[in-house]
């Protein structure tokens, strides 16, 4: 596979997973919107986490776009880096909300 389509898919990859991150962080601000206060300031802070995550994301496939021939490959190891990163923050993000949303409805 030539480098210029692996890069190509290497793109629509991460472009696909920023919009399935993106759909996520909207279903969780529609879920703070039918929270109390407290919960909706923990959700607030987490979705603030994501975004800023998200930015660093945006920035990296934009680096990646803006590369040419063999350099994108560089650039890809710290994009994996970055990937492994936010899969991280959102599975974490995603199973703490689960938990303040179970503690929530015990109240």
């Amino acid at each position: 596979m030539k480098s210029q389509e692996q890069k190509e898919n290497y793109q629509k990859k991460i472009e696909s997973q920023l919009d399935e991150w993106r759909a996520e962080i909207d279903r969780l601000k529609a879920k703070a919107r039918n929270t109390s206060a407290d919960t909706k300031l923990k959700y607030q802070e987490n979705i603030d986490k994501l975004e800023m995550k998200m930015d660093e994301g945006k920035s990296k496939l934009k680096d990646i776009r803006e590369s040419s021939g063999e350099a994108w490959e560089s650039i890809r190891e710290g994009a994996d880096s970055i990937w492994d990163t936010m899969k991280a923050t959102f599975a974490e993000v995603r199973d703490k909300l689960s938990d303040d949303e179970k503690e929530e409805k015990k109240a």
